[in-house]
C-alpha cells in the first residue's frame, strides 16, 4: 500500500496529518506536486516535482497508483479515474470517492462548472475548517484501516 497526494491545492493540515501517519505507520507517502513541497526527512516520505500543466500531476498519480493504494485529491475528475482501478479515494474535507457515487460527482462538478462560467455561481471554495479537518482524519483513519484489513486478508 502507497499514500499518495494530489499537493498542488491539498490544505496544509491534510498535509500535516498524512505526513505524520506516512512516517509513523511506516507507509510509503508520495506527494506529488508541480512547485517544490517541503517534507521532513523520513524514508517514508517522498516527493514528485511534475511539470507544470493541467492535470500533469493527475496523470501521474493515475500512471504510478495501483489497487490497494490510497489517493487524497479533491480533484473528482481524477478520483474518477481512479476508483475503478479499485484504489480508496477521499478527499481534504474527509469524503470517499466510491463506485456507488462518483458518477454523480461527475454530474455536479459538471453542473456546477456550467453555472460558474454562465456567471451565476460566482466564488471559490468554502474556507477549510477545523470541522473538515476532523473528518479528514477520521476518513483518512477508516480508509488506512480498510486497506491495512485487505491487506491482511489476502
Amino acid at each position: 500500500m502507497k499514500i499518495w497526494v494530489d499537493a498542488d491545492a491539498c490544505p496544509v493540515p491534510v498535509k500535516d496529518i498524512v505526513i505524520k501517519a506516512g512516517h509513523k505507520l511506516a507507509i510509503s507517502t508520495i506527494f506529488v506536486a508541480n512547485k517544490v513541497i517541503a517534507l521532513p526527512l523520513s524514508p517514508h516520505l517522498s516527493f514528485v516535482q511534475v511539470a507544470k500543466g493541467a492535470d500533469v500531476a493527475d496523470q501521474y498519480i493515475v500512471d504510478q497508483a495501483t489497487k490497494d493504494d490510497l489517493v487524497i485529491t479533491q480533484d473528482i475528475l481524477l478520483a474518477a479515474q481512479l476508483v475503478p482501478k479499485e484504489i480508496v479515494v477521499i478527499d481534504p474535507r474527509g469524503h470517499a470517492f466510491t463506485e456507488e457515487n462518483i458518477g454523480e460527482r461527475v454530474s455536479v462538478r459538471a453542473l456546477m462548472t456550467d453555472l460558474r462560467d454562465s456567471g451565476d455561481i460566482t466564488g471559490g471554495p468554502k474556507q477549510y475548517t477545523d470541522k473538515d479537518k476532523q473528518r479528514f482524519a477520521s476518513a483518512f483513519d477508516r480508509a488506512i484501516t480498510k486497506l491495512n484489513n485487505r491487506a491482511g486478508n489476502k
